[in-house]
């Protein structure tokens, strides 16, 4: 079964257990907030964060055009019932869940199964979705077979944080290249790039931890917009106005990109098989990067 199309430029994180963070968030601008249960919510106050998000989901009117929660993974005592009183209490006002530190696809299929349960028992109005965090090597070396895991896969989210730590590698900032040059993400995001559009699914990229240099995130967006992310995660709500911004195509290039797919749509119709516009050669292969723009720029309204 098909997964909905979502805007993904920018998922913010939110602690799920503040009232006050969920209400501010509800109002943000933002394609997608997760409700955190997981590492923002110390073990002693993750039952009383399951019934904040749930009377948040319910009880406040979201701009975010996507809710999801994150779970706690499935090697803890919090994930399954984490997915009963959330999934229970809210389902109908919830997109998707967040299953952090995926090692492998059974960790997937764990959740996949018991939606199949509580669904048909709730009568939900729609299918919820899964998003997968890939955060340390056993995750990263299995992505293909993570992706390839259930029909309710939506994405992979690459967690730089703790994938940084499994690799034992020495960060000062979670979310930058380090010293090594030109990026030392490079490999793991497009690994995990290959493994969600062979799948169909949006490879999302990881936050990055200091939310007050700008430029240092726009360098980030600009990384994973180049190979393909289809936007990344954000821990700060100054964060969501950039992303969103470099991950959008401008007024300007959704228009060319309209212009070029027309002008190939009616060479096609006269017989031609490639077109050539301001000397650049348009062809089958090439007219797909100005269909996906053309796209995108529809959904975001633009």
């Amino acid at each position: 079964m098909p997964q909905p199309a979502r805007l993904r430029r920018c998922a913010l994180a939110v602690p799920g257990s503040s009232e006050k963070m969920l209400a501010k968030a509800s109002a943000l601008d933002c394609d997608q907030v997760f409700l955190d249960l997981e590492d923002a919510v110390a073990p002693s106050a993750k039952a009383e964060a399951r019934g904040l998000v749930v009377q948040a989901l319910n009880g406040l009117e979201w701009q975010p055009r996507t809710r999801s929660v994150r779970i706690n993974d499935v090697t803890s005592e919090h994930c399954h019932q984490d997915i009963i009183e959330v999934v229970t209490g809210a389902g109908a006002a919830l997109h998707t869940l967040f299953l952090p530190k995926t090692r492998r696809a059974s960790d997937v299929v764990f959740v996949h199964l018991l939606l199949d349960q509580l669904e048909p028992k709730l009568a939900l109005p729609h299918r919820i979705g899964i998003e997968a965090l890939i955060e340390d090597v056993e995750g990263m070396q299995k992505a293909e077979e993570i992706a390839a895991s259930s029909d309710r896969l939506e994405s992979l989210i690459f967690g730089m944080g703790d994938y940084a730590a499994s690799m034992r590698m020495r960060l000062k900032k979670v979310g930058e290249g380090g010293d090594y040059p030109p990026d030392l993400g490079h490999y793991p995001r497009y690994k995990l790039v290959i493994a969600c559009r062979a799948r169909g699914l949006d490879p999302v990229d990881g936050p990055l931890a200091d939310f007050r240099d700008e430029a240092a995130l726009r360098t980030e967006c600009a990384r994973g917009k180049a190979l393909g992310m289809a936007g990344k995660a954000a821990i700060h709500p100054s964060q969501i106005a950039p992303t969103q911004a470099i991950y959008s195509p401008t007024p300007e290039e959704a228009a060319e990109a309209r212009a070029i797919v027309a002008a190939y749509e009616r060479a096609q119709q006269q017989g031609q098989g490639a077109i050539n516009i301001d000397g650049v050669m348009i062809d089958a292969a090439s007219i797909r990067l100005y269909q996906n723009l053309a796209t995108q720029a529809t959904a975001i309204g633009l």
